[in-house]
């Protein structure tokens, strides 16, 4: 159970901010996917009135990082503030980005994978993978992973077990697609009956339409799916050394992550999702499953409304998360290593 369960579709992250101040205080926080009107700068704004030790905003675009960081300080002028280019499609600027991060840095105490994209039209990394998954799941699992000797010297010093934290903004998208081992570029290949979605007469037209062989919104499905089961093997190997992960479902909000719907795209997920929030109450989920210290011991892997939820069990189970860990490990060209596993 979180600290809160009467918090729920309308709780906002300033409120839920200030209900967890005590965890903020003092802390190194990296955002990922920071610009105006996005989860990340709603995130970024709940938490900077909180005297973060360093709030580091990591974006694609430096004039989106800029914009953000003035905002923060014309609110919280003393707040430190961060900017590193991250273009989450390519793993040279993850390198990159992390080389900035490092060296900045002693420690990090909460590693917030925020940055998404979605699109109908087919995309690839610099090395060839499906964009979706490249930028969603691979990116991020890059990323953290080069930073966790960050995280793991955050938690050695961490007043409680769990505090430290990676958070996976993820998307009941998931429910789309998951992940498609066989054919994860979405190419066309036979899948086995475990690696597909549901039946394309249970969903919307556009959820379905292929562009050019592509669909978009399983690639999507598949990658939302993936945050969630990174953050299930994450945890198997961090937690016993206080280093826990969360995937989230911040709930249905207009950002400019769409910017690449097309019409029927807007419109299908405009007549399936409900609820309508705005960035602040998205954020919130966010911001309880970063700071909420009744999270140090899990109790589960996924969030929605602030609260725990059971997404389908194919984003949970353990041995598709480390089948997903071999091909991620793979398809970056690196292995990580952590001698406690429980």
């Amino acid at each position: 159970m979180t600290s809160h369960p009467d918090w729920g579709v309308r709780t906002r992250a300033t409120d839920a901010a200030t209900a967890f101040s005590n965890e903020i205080k003092g802390r190194y926080v990296l955002i990922t996917g920071v610009s105006r009107n996005s989860l990340g700068e709603a995130s970024a704004l709940a938490i900077a009135v909180h005297d973060p030790a360093l709030l580091i905003l990591a974006s694609r675009t430096q004039s989106n990082l800029d914009e953000v960081a003035a905002e923060i300080h014309s609110i919280r002028p003393s707040t430190a503030v961060m900017t590193v280019q991250l273009d989450l499609l390519s793993l040279d600027s993850v390198r990159r980005a992390v080389a900035d991060i490092r060296e900045s840095i002693p420690r990090l105490d909460v590693l917030i994978n925020n940055a998404g994209m979605v699109t109908q039209t087919r995309r690839t990394s610099p090395e060839g993978v499906e964009a979706q998954f490249a930028t969603n799941h691979l990116g991020p699992f890059l990323l953290t992973n080069l930073l966790a000797p960050k995280l793991l010297a955050a938690a050695a010093d961490a007043p409680s077990p769990g505090a430290t934290r990676v958070v996976n903004v993820s998307s009941l998208g998931l429910r789309l697609s998951p992940v498609r081992f066989h054919d994860y570029n979405l190419e066309g290949a036979e899948v086995p009956p475990e690696e597909r979605g549901p039946p394309d007469d249970a969903l919307p037209a556009a959820f379905t339409r292929d562009v050019d062989g592509y669909r978009g919104f399983m690639a999507y499905g598949q990658s939302k799916t993936a945050n969630v089961l990174f953050a299930v093997g994450l945890t198997e190997r961090l937690r016993a050394k206080g280093v826990v992960a969360y995937a989230l479902h911040p709930g249905s909000i207009w950002t400019n992550l769409s910017r690449d719907l097309t019409k029927d795209g807007y419109a299908a997920i405009e007549g399936t999702a409900t609820d309508w929030k705005s960035p602040d109450e998205g954020a919130a989920t966010i911001v309880v499953a970063a700071f909420d210290p009744a999270l140090n011991e899990p109790a589960g892997s996924f969030l929605s409304d602030c609260q725990y939820y059971d997404p389908p069990s194919y984003a949970t189970d353990p041995e598709v998360a480390e089948k997903l860990w071999g091909l991620s490990e793979e398809l970056v060209k690196e292995q990580f290593e952590y001698s406690a596993k429980l």
